[in-house]
């Protein structure tokens, strides 16, 4: 099945939230309602309820309980609630997807989305962005697993989801990657023009020039996550550190071996986002 034909298929494709649609359209509006987003997202009663949970988390630490929509916006900021409801709805999106343990999944990808915040912070860059592209970038997996199901799953037993090798394989099998089918979904969805290229620059993001240092984070942080899911040991990480990219954005391997922390550390009250 061609790219083309996968997108075409209504099965593979989630149906994003209106809220959540309105949310990415506001990437490119100089001016944004922030009380028509708080009614538009309080109409979502599940949106709701799973960003006052969030708020009122302990990744958050607020001095006082967030009791409604408003109050989050107020307290967190819009471009915080923004992060929050559009990688709630994206989780929200996809109920079943043949072969895929969901849940693994989407810890590794929240996992992948407070790296990259912590990597961007690091290096100077939109800490927001990079965990909002962070989240999805794994999102044409669950495409390709919707949509192509047998032949993902027969994939799946030769080299796992969350295996370096993977993007190769997918190459080799259907003539693209995930990424590619990830960055067509954004394209689609509309959202601005940094998340598409983010994320079919990921996998190698020293190939183009000039640099896309948000591609170089999510590459880091992809590896960062990864070597959780494969529970690489400390060598084993040591040894996988991606030195090139890193030296790209300035940093050194012990900066990402010794210095960030792990990552259930960074993602501690984030749990609600995944459930």
């Amino acid at each position: 099945m061609t790219l083309e034909a996968l997108l075409q298929n209504p099965n593979a494709l989630p149906t994003a939230p209106r809220v959540v649609e309105e949310l990415i359209s506001s990437f490119e509006k100089a001016e944004v309602s922030v009380d028509d987003i708080a009614r538009t997202l309080s109409l979502d009663p599940v949106l709701s309820a799973k960003l006052l949970r969030l708020a009122n988390s302990a990744y958050y630490h607020v001095s006082r309980r967030i009791g409604n929509v408003e109050d989050a916006i107020r307290m967190l900021g819009f471009v915080t609630v923004r992060t929050l409801v559009i990688s709630s709805g994206l989780v929200g999106g996809f109920k079943t997807v043949p072969g895929l343990d969901l849940k693994r999944f989407w810890r590794y990808s929240m996992n992948t989305a407070v790296a990259a915040k912590w990597i961007a912070r690091k290096v100077g860059l939109n800490t927001d962005l990079a965990f909002t592209i962070g989240m999805m970038h794994a999102i044409g997996q669950l495409v390709m697993h919707t949509g192509l199901p047998a032949e993902a799953q027969e994939l799946d037993k030769a080299v796992d989801c969350f295996q370096p090798a993977r993007l190769a394989a997918e190459h080799a099998a259907f003539g693209y990657d995930y990424s590619e089918v990830g960055a067509e979904l954004a394209l689609r969805w509309k959202f601005p023009d940094v998340f598409p290229d983010t994320m079919r620059g990921f996998p190698q993001p020293l190939a183009g020039a000039p640099l896309s240092r948000m591609a170089a984070v999510v590459h880091l942080a992809v590896w960062r996550a990864a070597a959780d899911e494969l529970k690489l040991d400390a060598a084993q990480r040591a040894a996988s550190v991606p030195v090139a990219v890193a030296a790209a954005l300035g940093l050194g391997p012990q900066e990402l071996l010794d210095d960030m922390p792990g990552l259930a550390d960074l993602s501690a009250g984030l749990e609600e986002m995944i459930h």
